[in-house]
């Protein structure tokens, strides 16, 4: 048998109440072939991710419904009929997970050795001596640094990266025929990125592995996988061999994937959205080749937006000798200096768009909270108008805070849960006095959901009732209401699908074009600032590398580390 998973009819629906059901998988079929690697693509909502936990049989059995006809075979078994004990004994052997954030998923208050040998310990049946001894070789496996130390360190004192490659270790720790991998590099960056899928791919050659790889990111898999299926809305709407999904791919879903993520080759005047290849008339090219009417848009032979900057820019915001350290403590009295910005300098222009480049702890963010004031500066100064950003009180700069704002990276931690969309867009006009009353803000507030792209009635709605992407659009209308000068996008879309963050880069450039704002955009996805920066900034460490203009610098890269970063970067094709 060839096959060592075989899903056949699978639907799955939740309960809403004791007489709705919503069905989030619809009758899908797919196989996962022995020792091959299988990627299941597709946007937040599509299913894939429920689909992978029925077959680790992680679906709350309260709310869920598994049709009768559904059938899930595992190395020749139907795992839907077993029993929890048969279940639990095959989860974790011979089924593994990579869950997509592993800070949740490791258990804080314990050692992430005894998380691993726990694992052991229960399937293999291992002392607790020899539990120890193969721990400390899976963490060796996975490229842990000084895995004698980290065994006995706690989730928290380890880096994203190093938790997700604990979670890896614990995985494999039992050698398990299926790896089932869920969005195991959307949070991290490039460089960990390449690494973990590397080790991902290395680890299934040396174990024989067959591996079922989620994620809403085409790109991402097509160095690794075998075969590719493409889900919509609880259906697969294309699969076949990798090299046929990225050659040919032969639904307008898929063609809508490949290209609405930002490329390092191109930059249209507007990034394409799934609707327009959904909605064309012709399924082989997006609706509207044309240029639409006073807008400079094209879809089918989309015009290219010139980046960079001119001796002649009007500097909004001049920044030198930035730095800022935090005092961590260090046994009972002691205290540590940690630098997270070093000196660093550089000069933003109105209307243009400064990307910010790093690797997690490179002090990238702590620049932007910086200048907002969100953090205290150690040194340095950031002239606006003439003014210290840095140096002024607090009362001074209370009149800044609204021409320099921050979108945040996490729109479901950023809005109050207690507030209706029309209290979050108020509260700011009515601290900064925006508006003459209640009435002339409320009216303000409608034409900015317009702006952003929402209906009028999601005034009256909470953050709870809209999709990641709609929250970050809510974000922006917020940031608005203050009509800031400069705005600070800190990983604004890294956390959204690549049609959403289409969507939402379209609506940063539209803004720019129509109120002339400038953006500090932070971010680790280095083809999505290709597109949106004027100049690039290169941090590492707290240090700036590297300043260019965006096509200067990824064109012809000076500094090791910058070459380094742009070759991590996945390219399909």
């Amino acid at each position: 048998m060839n096959n060592l998973l075989e899903v056949s009819n699978l639907r799955i629906a939740f309960r809403v109440d004791r007489k709705t059901t919503a069905e989030a998988v619809k009758g899908i079929s797919f196989v996962v072939p022995r020792n091959a690697t299988v990627a299941l693509v597709g946007e937040s909502g599509s299913g894939k991710s429920v689909s992978s936990l029925a077959v680790m049989g992680l679906l709350p059995p309260d709310t869920t419904v598994i049709d009768p006809a559904s059938s899930i075979r595992f190395d020749g078994r139907e795992i839907l009929g077993m029993s929890a004990a048969e279940r639990r004994a095959m989860c974790g052997k011979d089924v593994a997970m990579i869950f997509q954030e592993p800070m949740s998923s490791l258990n804080p208050v314990f050692t992430v050795g005894a998380q691993i040998a726990e694992v052991l310990r229960l399937h293999m049946h291992m002392s607790a001596a020899q539990a120890r001894r193969r721990t400390l070789e899976l963490l060796e496996e996975v490229g842990i640094p000084d895995p004698a130390t980290k065994i006995d360190a706690y989730p928290s004192q380890m880096s994203g990266g190093q938790q997700q490659r604990v979670m890896i270790a614990m995985a494999i720790a039992c050698e398990p025929k299926l790896l089932i991998a869920d969005e195991p590099t959307t949070a991290l960056d490039v460089t960990i990125q390449k690494q973990i899928m590397e080790l991902i791919a290395r680890l299934q050659k040396r174990h024989a592995m067959a591996v079922l790889f989620i994620t809403h990111d085409l790109g991402l898999v097509a160095e690794i996988a075998d075969h590719v299926i493409v889900m919509r809305h609880g259906e697969v709407r294309e699969a076949g061999t990798a090299q046929q999904v990225f050659g040919q791919p032969a639904d307008a879903y898929t063609r809508a994937l490949l290209h609405c993520r930002p490329t390092l080759d191109a930059r249209p005047w507007r990034l394409p959205v799934i609707a327009d290849y959904l909605d064309a008339p012709d399924a082989h090219r997006p609706a509207g080749g044309d240029i639409a009417e006073g807008q400079g848009v094209r879809l089918l032979h989309p015009l290219e937006r010139q980046r960079g900057s001119a001796p002649d820019d009007e500097p909004v915001l001049v920044v030198k000798n930035l730095s800022k350290s935090f005092h961590l403590r260090e046994g009972w009295f002691g205290k540590r200096e940690f630098k997270a910005v070093k000196d660093v300098s550089f000069t933003l222009a109105r209307g243009k768009t400064l990307g910010v480049v790093g690797e997690s702890g490179s002090g990238k963010t702590t620049v932007g909270l910086t200048l907002l004031r969100l953090h205290q500066a150690t040194g340095g100064t950031a002239m606006f108008e003439g003014r210290d950003l840095i140096g002024m009180s607090a009362r001074e700069f209370q009149s800044y805070k609204r021409r320099i704002q921050i979108i945040f990276q996490n729109p479901y931690a950023s809005l109050n849960p207690r507030f209706t969309v029309g209290d979050i867009l108020l509260e700011p006009m009515r601290i900064h006095r925006i508006g003459a009353d209640d009435r002339e803000r409320t009216a303000a507030a409608y034409l900015l959901l317009e702006k952003v792209g929402l209906p009028a009635s999601a005034f009256q709605r909470y953050p709870h009732e809209f999709s990641g992407g709609q929250r970050q659009r809510i974000a922006i209308a917020r940031c608005l209401t203050m009509k800031p000068e400069i705005l600070v996008c800190d990983e604004s879309v890294s956390a959204l699908d690549v049609s959403v963050q289409a969507q939402v880069l379209n609506l940063l450039q539209d803004l720019q074009d129509e109120f002339g704002l400038s953006y500090i955009f932070i971010s680790h996805d280095l083809s999505v600032v290709k597109y949106i920066a004027d100049q690039v900034m290169v941090m590492h460490q707290g240090a700036v590398m590297e300043l260019a203009d965006s096509d200067q610098l990824y064109r012809d890269p000076q500094h090791p580390y910058t070459r380094a970063l742009l070759a991590a970067i996945p390219r399909h094709g």
